[in-house]
């Protein structure tokens, strides 16, 4: 895969500071893409069939575990 003289020289330089080779980098980076996108796929399937109430409560849930404020950041203590 070809990229751009400057977007390769910024790959090298990740792919050192991780320790691992560009295209080690790359193949990382690309699972996380397909993780999310795989997660999202899920989250919309499961969503056009679910119940409104059940996924709120769900995520206030998640909220009280991880201490968040509804949209993922940490609640001002």
């Amino acid at each position: 895969m070809d990229f751009p003289n400057d977007k390769h020289e910024r790959l090298k330089v990740l792919a050192e500071q991780r320790g691992v080779s560009v295209n080690k980098l790359i193949d990382e980076l690309a699972t996380i893409a397909l993780a999310a996108q795989d997660a999202r796929m899920w989250f919309e399937i499961h969503a056009k069939r679910g119940d409104t109430k059940r996924g709120l409560a769900i995520l206030d849930k998640l909220d009280e575990h991880f201490g968040t404020n509804g949209r993922g950041y940490v609640k001002a203590r």
